[in-house]
């Protein structure tokens, strides 16, 4: 079979290797659509601190069951679904309290090993998860949505909360869409046109091009003066970070999705002062993407249009290139790994 390689920074290949073979409690599967993920843009950019190479990418997946074990769940062959990209050990501090989202050796494929960039792949039956008539394409979005809704589900987001969500990019948008769908109200900022126009189309209350408009100003008028229940850093930069502090009204939760790569300094006594809950979020759990299979179900939230492109798997450096020179007009590629 054929699978994506990325051999080292900056060279992605298509490579042939021997075809899975199922272990006990394994499916064989054959991959439909697969995301690129910011986590993949940074193996091949060189700049993901986890990756080794040689490395076949990608976690954010569509597939078909070839073939399965009899299972309590309902799955069988021919079902598409998608699956739980995120292993975990079973044995640190973090697994045995169920954190397994956040598992001290937490192995994400694609990264700290290989991924479902291929056109056949095994994975324990406990990781499917069943597509409820959802198409591919929608199934390959699941996983990145669900690092959104893992993340507002940290800070309990209920319906008539005011968001700020700050960047208007896959994770953000992915906020907003669950956001609405609890019944929030949210007020989005980026500084990117194109992507505050797809905010715009995915129900956002308000954008603010920050090149365009001062902030506060939006965020004092938006709120009346009073802040927002919820705060999302879905930029990972310092400055969107202090931004959610500055708008966050007393007693707020802030929520940190972005993953940051520079130090952020500010005097922590503002924390105190609004007696502000800053929570980290990490992956998700398999119920998340359920929920959100039944949410995009239900027709409450509407994913495709995060699809900004569709690449055969024999173009798939190109796509690569594409996303690691994003000028951000780019949200979504998906790859087609065939029927």
């Amino acid at each position: 079979m054929k699978a994506i390689e990325i051999m080292e920074p900056g060279v992605v290949r298509i490579i042939e290797k021997e075809m899975p073979q199922p272990k006990d409690g394994e499916a064989l599967l054959k991959v439909l659509y697969g995301g690129i993920c910011g986590a993949d843009v940074a193996s091949y950019t060189g700049n993901q601190p986890f990756t080794t190479y040689p490395r076949i990418p990608g976690h954010e997946l569509s597939a078909r069951i070839v073939s399965i074990p009899k299972n309590d769940r309902g799955l069988k062959a021919g079902d598409v679904v998608t699956c739980n990209p995120y292993f975990n050990c079973g044995d640190c501090y973090a697994c045995r309290r169920g954190l397994v989202n956040a598992c001290h050796d937490n192995q994400t494929m694609g990264v700290q090993r290989d991924g479902g960039f291929q056109e056949y792949i095994t994975m324990p039956v406990e990781r499917i998860i069943g597509g409820k008539g959802l198409s591919a394409k929608e199934l390959a979005l699941i996983e990145p949505f669900s690092i959104s809704c893992h993340a507002l589900s940290r800070a309990e987001v209920k319906a008539g909360d005011r968001l700020l969500i700050m960047g208007a990019g896959p994770i953000g948008l992915f906020a907003l869409l669950r956001a609405k769908a609890i019944g929030a109200k949210v007020l989005i900022a980026d500084m990117l046109k194109s992507r505050l126009a797809l905010a715009a189309r995915f129900g956002a209350d308000q954008t603010v091009n920050v090149k365009e408009t001062d902030l506060h100003t939006a965020c004092d008028a938006f709120t009346d003066g009073c802040g927002f229940d919820v705060c999302v850093e879905a930029c990972g930069a310092p400055e969107t970070f202090l931004n959610c502090i500055d708008e966050a009204a007393h007693g707020a939760n802030i929520i940190l999705i972005g993953n940051g790569k520079r130090e952020t300094t500010f005097v922590h006594s503002v924390l105190l002062k609004k007696e502000l809950n800053v929570f980290g979020s990490r992956n998700a759990f398999t119920r998340d993407l359920e929920t959100l299979i039944d949410l995009v179900k239900s027709g409450k939230a509407d994913v495709l249009p995060m699809v900004s492109g569709v690449y055969a798997m024999e173009n798939a450096a190109a796509a690569f290139e594409a996303l690691s020179h994003n000028d951000g007009t780019l949200a979504k590629l998906l790859i087609g790994f065939g029927d």
